[in-house]
């Protein structure tokens, strides 16, 4: 049992469902599940999975079978290579993945009733104050970068987020062969997810957006500007009818959407993907960064926290599910002694830890 790569994730999936099942009763506020992109988790994951899986295997069956044969080719491939343990490897890491996101959402969404009146936005306001040397960072960027398209380009890529962590877990889980890979990628994001949280717990605040929000009238609107006022929304019904539909959805520190795409980029720099794919994901990362100070998400030390965050979710992630270089060292010399390599095993890759 130890030994399967998802061992890690269930449990941790498990944990924090079974502590969000526990506050939602303590608090006696019902659990929800939070709508998104292409509609409810449950919905958007299954789906996205099945839409890669068919824009994966096309292609490979028009290329070995022809335009002719390709229907034909496609119940070949499925029949050789979806066998049901990896059926079972790809739904145990999206049904991990899910209840982590779901449980995360909801004690997110219980941060105002179990720390109530705490709060850290004026210290950290202070310290980017300090950082800038004694200004504040989105005044600077604002000046530097102006008010008008730069505000839209980084508005479309910030919320490009949305669709970007569950489209990047689906492909890997259907796409890559080596199922110890796929587990490593949602075990790491499904720990951004839960340190997420407690870093929200240890560190209250609502970000430079809500806090001075007077710095940000210059911007016109765009889809960054409509999704805080969505947010500002939802908290204010949360905070009148905690029992309604609505999730309290602001939390400064840390950035889960750097820490979340600094977690893709170290994965994909580790796991040995191609290097074009690498290198859009670290310039997708740098605009996320900037995005977060420009638009007033998020506070410098939020960054900070959110790198920290992505790193040690990629290094645990990597252990668990035995993706280290020495682990992958031990396991294909383990191989080579009985005579067996396992044609999806890569053993050069994997972070030093």
């Amino acid at each position: 049992m130890f030994r399967w790569p998802y061992t890690f994730a269930v449990c941790l999936s498990l944990a924090v469902g079974a502590t969000a099942v526990y506050y939602s009763q303590h608090l006696d506020v019902g659990l929800k599940d939070p709508e998104g992109f292409l509609g409810p988790a449950y919905v958007r994951l299954p789906l996205i999975g099945l839409l890669i899986f068919a824009v994966g295997i096309v292609p490979q069956s028009i290329h070995r079978f022809g335009f002719r044969h390709f229907i034909g080719g496609v119940r070949t491939i499925i029949r050789d290579e979806w066998t049901l343990k990896r059926v079972g490897y790809v739904a145990a890491g999206m049904l991990s993945f899910y209840i982590c996101y779901v449980s995360y959402r909801n004690l997110k969404s219980y941060l105002p009733e179990l720390r109530e009146d705490v709060n850290y936005d004026r210290e950290l306001a202070a310290l980017d104050h300090f950082l800038f040397f004694g200004n504040y960072p989105a005044e600077v960027l604002h000046s530097v970068f102006g008010t008008a398209v730069m505000a839209q380009v980084l508005a479309v890529l910030y919320v490009l987020y949305l669709p970007f962590v569950p489209i990047t877990v689906g492909a890997v889980l259907v796409l890559h062969r080596d199922f110890t890979v796929g587990a490593w990628y949602a075990t790491a994001v499904s720990l951004n997810w839960v340190l997420g949280t407690i870093s929200y717990y240890i560190l209250p605040s609502l970000g430079p957006a809500f806090f001075q929000p007077q710095s940000f009238y210059d911007l016109p609107e765009n889809g960054a500007s409509a999704l805080q006022m969505s947010l500002f929304k939802g908290a204010f019904n949360f905070k009148e009818d905690p029992q309604g539909d609505a999730i309290f959805g602001i939390a400064g520190f840390a950035s889960l959407h750097v820490s979340v795409v600094f977690t893709a980029c170290l994965f994909l720099h580790y796991a040995g993907i191609n290097r074009l794919v690498r290198t859009a994901a670290w310039t997708y990362l740098g605009f996320t960064i900037l995005a977060t100070l420009y638009l007033g998400w998020h506070y410098i030390a939020d960054d900070i926290g959110g790198l920290f965050i992505g790193w040690l979710a990629v290094a645990v992630g990597a252990f668990v599910t035995g993706n280290t270089r020495r682990q992958k060292r031990k396991r294909l010399a383990a191989n080579e002694v009985e005579g067996v390599r396992p044609a999806t095993e890569v053993a050069t890759t994997g972070p030093s830890i």
